[in-house]
């Protein structure tokens, strides 16, 4: 059972794969589901158990080592809680491996292959296939089971009554001869044609739509026909071992940001810090930098988050705090808002304790979420209404671009209170831009974001490709990096995707959202975005995998899976 390795069935390991740290596991007996992959010639892979999530995946194994020689070594490589499950589980089998036994029992269960009853499917005769498929679908005893004679006369190939009988017991009326017949032609046709050749013969015996939708979606009638194995109709089947990765997908720690120290770029520039006292709603990714770089600049500043306890190293640092929104609008002369989307834009200013509850006479309100132009068209109607004062502020930029105070910022609205922020743009950007009328600086986010978000799939895709197509993914970016296409951004993604950790720089769903954002907008002005929305649905795709609070980068997972 060993190899020139030394890996036998049953020993312990830790498997890495491709976009994930190494994972305690266990050489195994492929279940039937998990299908063989094509690899490179002469790469040996083993069938490795992951613990934690009970997954199988096929790894290469130069990827593999063994688990007592490198657990020391590796028990740091992860602090997910997902991952320390599985470290938990592996050290459990380790001390009482009887008691995983059924855990491992479908390695071993005698289940069919769905290619050997396909072949059987094909090579029976059309009635004998029928009959056997009747008689399953209804639990009834077959003529060697009961020591009757055949139901069906070969020579003539006539139905007897003990065959009508059963039709008439099936639980729905499905003409099973033409479904088996579908499977035989499938096989024979190729994968491609598949759905529309089962789908074409299932609907011929249908009476109506109506029916059809019944029996697709009736589990127990689906079930009972066995059609899972040929039909690409399928209900509750498990699907998490086609990604061939753990199934807990654990967000990347982000470290707490370091409020002791100022960046190059800060200490640079020659601030002299505002007089006016600026309020702060939300301490996010982004928010963290920005006000950190408000502080160190001099600026007074009020905090406020959903999440009290992000506020006390900022109190420690010099700013204070507020209970609530309303508050922080009474406390200072400017507020700017950085949250996590539009709706909860939304609920800042008019959700309870928010912003229309303050007294706004006077008061200037910088919205700098990446909102739509509808949003804080409809913000800024409203503050402006109680006598307050609006200009929007997009960001264009990354975590670590806030913590260096190198961020772009895009700005609508009010040129005054434009004028009057300019201190702390100076303090968080390397540059801003005053862009008119308000909704032309989200508008303008929208279209940036776009190019983003399609260049960043792309270079995911192409690394997906380089990958499959057996080049050397880090050879790519270095001929990359010596072309006219080569940018900061392109080359920080891709080394994130080639070390397959997406420590979250700007998550993923916020890019997801920027995106469909740009195409509500497109829609309104009839511009068709086709490339943009084939992205969007990558990143969505993504975003359900689990990868949603990791960084964008992560969306090759999905380009590589």
């Amino acid at each position: 059972m060993t190899d020139g390795k030394g890996y036998a069935v049953n020993d312990l390991v830790w498997a890495k794969m491709k976009g994930f740290s190494p994972w305690p596991g266990r050489i195994s007996q492929p279940p039937p589901e998990l299908r063989r992959i094509a690899v490179k010639k002469n790469i040996p892979v083993k069938c490795i158990f992951f613990f934690g999530s009970n997954n199988y995946a096929w790894i290469e194994e130069s990827q593999i080592k063994p688990y007592q020689e490198f657990k020391e070594k590796l028990l740091s490589s992860c602090k997910s809680a997902g991952f320390k499950e599985a470290v938990q589980q592996i050290e459990e089998y380790i001390v009482n491996p009887e008691k995983f036994e059924p855990l491992f029992s479908t390695e071993q269960e005698n289940r069919p292959d769905p290619d050997v009853e396909f072949n059987k499917l094909r090579e029976a005769p059309e009635e004998t296939v029928s009959e056997e498929v009747s008689f399953n679908n209804t639990a009834t005893p077959t003529a060697t089971e009961t020591g009757n004679a055949s139901p069906t006369t070969p020579a003539t190939g006539k139905k007897s009554a003990a065959k009508k009988k059963v039709r008439a017991s099936l639980p729905i009326k499905l003409n099973v001869d033409k479904v088996v017949a579908s499977a035989t032609k499938v096989r024979s046709i190729g994968a491609k044609a598949k759905a529309a050749a089962i789908e074409a013969d299932i609907i011929s015996s249908t009476p109506s739509p109506k029916r059809k939708r019944k029996m697709l979606n009736d589990s127990a009638d689906v079930s009972s026909l066995d059609l899972d194995t040929f039909s690409p109709v399928r209900r509750n089947v498990p699907v998490s071992h086609l990604l061939n990765r753990p199934v807990t997908v654990a967000r990347p720690a982000t470290p707490e940001i370091d409020m002791s120290s100022v960046s190059n770029a800060l200490q640079s520039r020659n601030i002299q810090a505002s007089t006016l006292k600026f309020g702060f709603l939300g301490l996010g990714i982004m928010g963290c930098g920005i006000v950190k770089n408000l502080l160190n600049s001099g600026h007074s500043v009020v905090v406020w988050n959903r999440t009290a306890t992000k506020c006390r190293k900022f109190q420690e640092a010099g700013a204070e705090v507020a209970d609530t929104p309303s508050d922080v609008i009474e406390m200072t002369d400017v507020t700017f808002s950085c949250v996590s989307d539009p709706q909860v834009a939304k609920d800042l200013v008019f959700g309870n304790c928010g912003v229309m509850s303050a007294n706004l006479v006077g008061k200037g309100y910088v919205e700098m979420t990446g909102v739509d132009p509808e949003t804080s068209q409809d913000i800024a109607e409203q503050i402006i209404s109680k006598g307050g004062r609006y200009l929007e502020a997009q960001i264009q930029g990354s975590k670590n671009q806030a913590e260096e105070g190198t961020l772009i910022i895009l700005a609508a609205g009010e040129r005054l209170l434009f004028e009057e922020c300019q201190t702390c743009f100076e303090a968080i950007s390397r540059n801003s831009f005053y862009l008119g009328d308000v909704g032309n600086a989200t508008k303008m986010n929208l279209v940036l974001q776009t190019i983003s978000g399609v260049t960043l799939a792309g270079i995911a895709e192409g690394l997906a490709l380089a990958d499959r197509a057996g080049l050397q993914q880090k050879d790519v970016l270095e001929v990359l990096e010596l072309t006219n296409m080569s940018s900061e951004m392109l080359l920080q993604k891709g080394n994130a995707i080639i070390k397959g950790e997406f420590p979250t720089h700007q998550p993923l769903k916020h890019m997801q959202k920027d995106l469909k954002l740009a195409l509500a907008m497109a829609d309104g002005l009839e511009q068709s975005l086709p490339i943009t929305a084939a992205s969007n649905e990558v990143y969505k795709h993504a975003k359900r995998l689990g990868y949603g609070s990791h960084d964008a980068s992560a969306v090759y997972v999905r380009a590589r899976f």
